[in-house]
C-alpha cells in the first residue's frame, strides 16, 4: 500500500512541477532557518551541563540592600572567606566549596619570551571534586596543592612551549615568583559560562597576601565561589539559613544585623549563562529572552512555509477533484485518501529536508563566524541528530499536509462527477486568512528589526552628559602613579595631547566600588541608606571628561585640602540624600569610608554606565593610590601619531607588556553588540520570511491567473485594457497584504515594547516611519510578485485562452 502511495505521490509531483518546486523551495528554506536556530538554541541551553555533577553545583552571589529593602548592588562574586566558612558551617550539606579569582593581564616570562595572559585564575586545589575538566598530563589530586604551581590548558601549553613537553617547565609570574607547570588539561569547552588558560594554586595567592588577611577580607568581592551540595540538599532550604550565617560572621552593621543589609544567594550552575546578569560576571552571559525570541522566529518561518503548502494544495483542489471522485466511486475510503495526501506532504518534506540540510552545511561557516560559535551537525555520534531531523520532517509534513488531506478527502463524488465542485467558499476564506497571517508575521519581523535598529542608534548617539570623543584609556601602575605629575607635564608637551588625568573608573565601565557614607542633614551627620558609588580621580578628571558643574567648583590642585577632604557629587546623589538642590549641597559635611570632608561641587548627571543602567549616585574624590587608568584627551585628527607616541612611552613604563588602549566611545558602542547581533539576525530571517511568503503568493497568483484565463480573454475581447486586467488580478491580493501589514505592525509594536525595550532604562522614541517602511517593503514585494503574473496574463493573446477553453 505504501509503495502505491509513493508512486501516486511522485506522479502527482511530476505533473505539477511549478507547484512542487515552490513547495519544496519554501519548505526547505523554512526548515534550514529552523535548523540553524535549533543548533544555536541547543548550544545555548547546553552551557555547563557537561560537568558530571552539574545538577548539584551552585554559584554564590552577594546582594546589598538599602534601608527600604531594595537591592542596591548584586555581585556574582563574593569575598574570599565565604567559601571556607560556608563549607565549615554547613558540613554535611555542602560537600565542597571552591574559589577562583582572576588576575587581569599578568606578565609571564618563559625563557626569553614575555607574554601577557588575559585568562589567568587562581583556584582552590579541590576544583576537580566539583568540576569535570579533564587532565591530560598530571593529576588533579596534587596539581594545585603546592605553592607556585599551575595548570595549563592544552592549547595554552602549545602556545607557550610549542612541541616541547610542558609538564615540569618553569614560568615566571609578574617578576614575583617562578611557577612550575604541574598539569596540562583539556581546553575548557566553549559551552562554559567562563573559561581560562592558566590555573594557579590558591595557596600561592595566600602566600602573596597572607592567609589570615584573606580570611578577614569581607570587602573584596572578587572571588567567584561555587558550592557542591550533598545529594538531596535543596538549595532553597540552605539559602534560608544564610542570614543567620551572615549575622554570625559579620556581626552588626550600623547597630543592625548584617543580614539586614546584605544577603548570599545561590544560582544553579546550569542557569548562569542564560539567567545571570549581575553587576559583576566573569564573562558576558547570554540571555534567555533571545532563546525565546529566536525559537519563535524559527517557528514562524516554518509556519509561513507550511502555509504556502496549505494554500497551494487547497487552491489546486479542483485539478485533483476527478481523481478523488473516481477513487471514491471504485471503493476508496476517506482514510485511504487522507493517508495518500499525508504521504505526499511527508515525501515533499523529506525532499525539502535534503535541500535544507545542504543549505545549513553551506551556511554554517558564516553562521558560526557571526555568533562566535563552533556549531555543526554530528550525524554519526550525536544520538539526537537523526531522530531530531526525522521529527522536524514529520512535523513539517503533518502541519503542511493535514488540512489539505482532510479538505480534499471530504469531496463528495456525486458533486465532483456532476461538475458542481468549485474551489471557493470555506477554502477561499482560509487561503485569504493564511495570506494575511503570512504577511502579518513577515511585517512584524521587519518592523521589529527597524525598532531594534532605532533603539541602537538612540543608544549610540544619545548625548551622555560629557564629551566621549577622543578619550583614550591606558592602564596605569604604581610607577606611573608615583611619577604622575612629572609624566603629565611631559605628555602635555606632545601636540596631540590636550588633557591627562588618573582614575579608578572610567565611563563605559561599571560603578562597582562603594563604601558606607554619612551626610549632613539638618545640621547632623546621618547615615546614608542607599549606595553611593565612588570614583577616585586626578584633579583634572572632570575637566578632561568635559563634565558640566551645576554648583560649586571642580577639584583644585593648588588647594592641599582637596586631596584629603573634598568631595564632588553628581545630581543623582544630591536628590537621593534629600538636599533641596545642588547649591544647597555645597559646603555640607560628608563622611565616606574612612575619609571625612565637605562637598565642594556638584556635577550635572551624566551617563557613566551604558543606557541599560539608570544614572546612579556617584561621589568623586582625589585618589590616594587607587588609579588603574590614565585618561588622555587627544586632538581630532592626531590619533595615529599620538598613539605611536604613547606606545613608545608605555614601552618604557610597562616594559614587556603589550601596548593596549581603548577609546571611550568605542567601548560604549561595543557594549551593545548583543543588540546589534539581535537586529542583524532577525533582519536576515525576516528577509527569508518575506521571500517565502512572496514565493507562496507567486504560486497562488499563478494558479488564480490560470483559473481565470478565459475570463481575462473575454474581458480583453470586450475592450478591457492591460492596466484594468492587472488591477483586477492584483486587487484582492493587495487587500490581503494590507490587512497583514496592519496586523503585523500591531504585533511588532506590542512585542518589542513589552519584551525588549523594557530592558533599557532609557528608550528612544518609537518612530512610526519604521512601521511605514516595513509595510511598504512588504507591499512592494507582494505587488511585484503578483503583478508579474498579472502582466503576463493581461498581455497574452485572448484568442488562445478562449480557444483552449
Amino acid at each position: 500500500m505504501l509503495k502505491n502511495y509513493l508512486k501516486t505521490a511522485l506522479r502527482s509531483m511530476g505533473r505539477q512541477k511549478v507547484h512542487t518546486f515552490i513547495n519544496i523551495t519554501g519548505l526547505a528554506t523554512g526548515m534550514a532557518a529552523c535548523l540553524l536556530i535549533i543548533l544555536w538554541v541547543r548550544d545555548e541551553l547546553s552551557f555547563d551541563r557537561y560537568h558530571e555533577q552539574s545538577d548539584r553545583i551552585y554559584r554564590v552571589s552577594r546582594e546589598w540592600f538599602n534601608e527600604n529593602g531594595q537591592t542596591s548592588l548584586h555581585l556574582g562574586m563574593v569575598a574570599p572567606p565565604f567559601g571556607p566558612l560556608l563549607e565549615g558551617d554547613f558540613e554535611g550539606q555542602i560537600e565542597q566549596a571552591v574559589r577562583f579569582v582572576q588576575d587581569y593581564n599578568p606578565l609571564l616570562t618563559i625563557g626569553e619570551k614575555k607574554l601577557v595572559e588575559e585568562k589567568l585564575f587562581f583556584a582552590d586545589s579541590d576544583i576537580s571534586k566539583v568540576f569535570s575538566w579533564k587532565m591530560i598530563e598530571g593529576d588533579w589530586e596534587t596539581a594545585l596543592t603546592e605553592p607556585n604551581s599551575l595548570v595549563l590548558t592544552e592549547s595554552t601549553a602549545k602556545k607557550y612551549f610549542g612541541d616541547q613537553p610542558a609538564l615540569g617547565q618553569t614560568i615566571n609570574y609578574s617578576n614575583i615568583a617562578d611557577m612550575k607547570v604541574t598539569g596540562v588539561m583539556e581546553d575548557v569547552p566553549a559551552n562554559s559560562h567562563f573559561s581560562f588558560n592558566v590555573i594557579c594554586s590558591f595557596i600561592t595567592l595566600e602566600n602573596f597576601y597572607g592567609r589570615e588577611e584573606l580570611m578577614k577580607d569581607f570587602g573584596g568581592n572578587n572571588f567567584p565561589t561555587y558550592l557542591l551540595l550533598a545529594e538531596g540538599v535543596k538549595a532553597e532550604e540552605l539559602e534560608s539559613r544564610f542570614p543567620a550565617f551572615l549575622d554570625k560572621h559579620l556581626g552588626l552593621w550600623s547597630g543592625k544585623p548584617s543580614s539586614r543589609y546584605n544577603a548570599l544567594n545561590l544560582m544553579p550552575l546550569t542557569q548562569i549563562h542564560l539567567h545571570s546578569h549581575l553587576d559583576s560576571e566573569i564573562e558576558e552571559n547570554g540571555d534567555i529572552t533571545y532563546i525565546y525570541l529566536f525559537s519563535a522566529v524559527a517557528f514562524l518561518i516554518l509556519l509561513i512555509a507550511c502555509i504556502n503548502f496549505i494554500n497551494l494544495s487547497t487552491a489546486r483542489s479542483s485539478t485533483r477533484a476527478k481523481e478523488i471522485g473516481l477513487r471514491k466511486v471504485i471503493g476508496a475510503f476517506r482514510g485511504n485518501l487522507i493517508r495518500q495526501f499525508i504521504t505526499e506532504s511527508v515525501l515533499l518534506a523529506v525532499l525539502s529536508l535534503i535541500l535544507a540540510v545542504s543549505l545549513v552545511e553551506l551556511l554554517l561557516p558564516w553562521f558560526n563566524n557571526f555568533f562566535g560559535k563552533q556549531l555543526r551537525i554530528d550525524y554519526l555520534h550525536d544520538p539526537w541528530t537523526l531522530p531530531g531531523l526525522g521529527v522536524l520532517t514529520l512535523i513539517a509534513g503533518l502541519v503542511a499536509g493535514s488540512y489539505p488531506a482532510l479538505y480534499l478527502s471530504s469531496f463528495e463524488p456525486v458533486a465532483i462527477l456532476k461538475g458542481r465542485l468549485f474551489s471557493g467558499g470555506k477554502s477561499s476564506f482560509l487561503r485569504s486568512t493564511l495570506v494575511v497571517v503570512q504577511f502579518s508575521i513577515s511585517v512584524a519581523l521587519i518592523a521589529g528589526v527597524m525598532m531594534v535598529q532605532d533603539q541602537l542608534q538612540f543608544m549610540k548617539n544619545k548625548p551622555l552628559g560629557f564629551n566621549r570623543e577622543n578619550l583614550v584609556i591606558l592602564s596605569s601602575n604604581d610607577d606611573i602613579y608615583n611619577r604622575f605629575e612629572s609624566l603629565k607635564n611631559q605628555w602635555l608637551t606632545q601636540p596631540g595631547i590636550t588633557d591627562v588625568t588618573l582614575a579608578s573608573r572610567v565611563p563605559s565601565g561599571r560603578l562597582l566600588d562603594s563604601q558606607g557614607a554619612k551626610a549632613e542633614i539638618n545640621g547632623e551627620l546621618k547615615t546614608v541608606d542607599f549606595r553611593i558609588a565612588d570614583v577616585h580621580v586626578g584633579h583634572d578628571y572632570l575637566s578632561t571628561l568635559e563634565v558640566k558643574m551645576v554648583a560649586g567648583r571642580d577639584f583644585d590642585l593648588n588647594l592641599a585640602s582637596d586631596s584629603l577632604h573634598a568631595f564632588v557629587l553628581n545630581e543623582a546623589s544630591v536628590r537621593a540624600i534629600g538636599w533641596e538642590n545642588a547649591e544647597a549641597a555645597i559646603g555640607k559635611k560628608m563622611n565616606y569610608g574612612d575619609r571625612s570632608g565637605i562637598v565642594v561641587g556638584v556635577t550635572e548627571d551624566f551617563h557613566f554606565e551604558n543606557l541599560r543602567q539608570t544614572i546612579a549616585p556617584v561621589i568623586f574624590m582625589i585618589t590616594d593610590g587607587r588609579a588603574g587608568s590614565v585618561v588622555f584627551r587627544i586632538q581630532e585628527g592626531s590619533r595615529q601619531q599620538t598613539l605611536e607616541y604613547l606606545e613608545a612611552q608605555w614601552a618604557f613604563l610597562q616594559e614587556g607588556f603589550p601596548f593596549t588602549y581603548e577609546f571611550v566611545d568605542e567601548s560604549f558602542n561595543s557594549q551593545y553588540e548583543s543588540e546589534d547581533h539581535l537586529g542583524k539576525v532577525i533582519g536576515y530571517f525576516s528577509l527569508l520570511a518575506i521571500l517565502i511568503a512572496a514565493l507562496g503568493l507567486f504560486g497562488l497568483a499563478s494558479f488564480t491567473t490560470a483559473q481565470r484565463s478565459r475570463e481575462i480573454g473575454i474581458r480583453k475581447v470586450l475592450g478591457a485594457s492591460v492596466s484594468q486586467i492587472i488591477f483586477l488580478l492584483t486587487n484582492k491580493f493587495s487587500v490581503l497584504v494590507i490587512a497583514g501589514i496592519a496586523v503585523g505592525i500591531v504585533l511588532a509594536f506590542v512585542s518589542i515594547k513589552i519584551f525588549w525595550l523594557e530592558n533599557f532604562a532609557y528608550q528612544g522614541n518609537i518612530r512610526w516611519v519604521s512601521f511605514v517602511l516595513a509595510g511598504l517593503a512588504a507591499l512592494l514585494i507582494a505587488w511585484a510578485t503578483v503583478a508579474w503574473q498579472s502582466f503576463q496574463a493581461a498581455t497574452a493573446n485572448p484568442v488562445d485562452a478562449i480557444r483552449q477553453e
